[in-house]
């Protein structure tokens, strides 16, 4: 019976983290983005548009939108990815909603719609910053970045920007030129934020290692930051002097206390380093036995 208490409760600290990140991009949707009237890379954004010829309202219309991207979620990201996708596609507009009941008469709060596009598009990028480092979507077109990168290894950004690019240029079937434009642009900076601040993060890092030092560094890879490493064999062209490369791959935490170990332990070692967006390994089994 004790075993599945912390299955609990992490299912519940999962539910209160995405749902934070949630009230984050309603709160975004509503308070910058319908008021500007653009349409920024977002499933909100075609919504407030079929406002114009629909008597149904952004909460509604998103509704139905992300109801029907989440089957293709379910049929391509997996099981895991679609049940949190559920969650979030029913929260998102259900939250919206509730801003729409709470402040029926809102109205923008700066006034001007280039700044309420530039207030949404780094407010949303928290919140969805949070649902992807969670394996998780608020819908839309995040379902489509993600099987965009999942099966053509598009980043996440770039390919939030191709979908939302569609959905800004169809602003000009209900708005003037001014706001057609503002949906461009803000598309555009969305991609360029979620790609460089966000999506970035994810990111791991190639280092390539020559030291005379070797054997400390492997043994500080392998034992402290608990990471693999490969050893190679390499000459120096100049003297052909025999010496190992030791190649990691790390995430951003692991690559600063690694740089920071090499600066102490060897600061003339050559080192190299190499961004890495995607890898493919199949996990071994721990080894309780001595290291060979």
């Amino acid at each position: 019976m004790s075993k599945k208490r912390p299955d609990a409760v992490g299912i519940l600290r999962e539910i209160a983290i995405m749902t934070v990140a949630l009230l984050i991009i309603a709160a975004a949707v509503f308070f910058f983005l319908i008021p500007s009237r653009c349409m920024v890379s977002s499933i909100s954004g075609l919504a407030i548009l079929l406002t114009n010829f629909t008597p149904l309202s952004v909460s509604q219309l998103t509704m139905i939108l992300n109801a029907s991207l989440l089957v293709i979620g379910f049929i391509t990201c997996g099981n895991v990815f679609g049940l949190k996708t559920v969650y979030t596609s029913i929260m998102l507009p259900v939250l919206i909603g509730v801003f729409e009941k709470l402040l029926p008469e809102y109205r923008s709060i700066t006034g001007d719609a280039a700044l309420d596009v530039v207030c949404y598009i780094f407010t949303v990028s928290v919140g969805l910053a949070i649902l992807f480092n969670r394996n998780a979507s608020s819908g839309g077109l995040d379902i489509v970045a993600k099987i965009l990168n999942k099966y053509l290894r598009v980043d996440l950004g770039k390919a939030m920007s191709a979908a939302g690019m569609c959905i800004a240029l169809s602003s000009a079937f209900a708005y003037d030129k001014k706001t057609v434009i503002l949906s461009v642009l803000g598309t555009y900076l969305n991609g360029i934020v979620l790609d460089s601040f966000i999506f970035d993060q994810s990111l791991k890092r190639r280092v390539c290692i020559v030291s005379e030092k070797e054997e400390e560094i492997r043994h500080f890879i392998l034992h402290e930051l608990h990471s693999g490493a490969s050893v190679y064999q390499c000459y120096g062209a100049l003297h052909m002097n025999e010496q190992k490369e030791i190649i990691t791959i790390v995430d951003k935490s692991e690559y600063r206390r690694l740089m920071s170990y090499l600066e102490k332990e060897d600061p003339d070692a050559f080192i190299t380093v190499y961004k890495v967006s995607s890898m493919k390994y199949r996990p071994k089994a721990p080894d309780y036995g001595n290291d060979a």
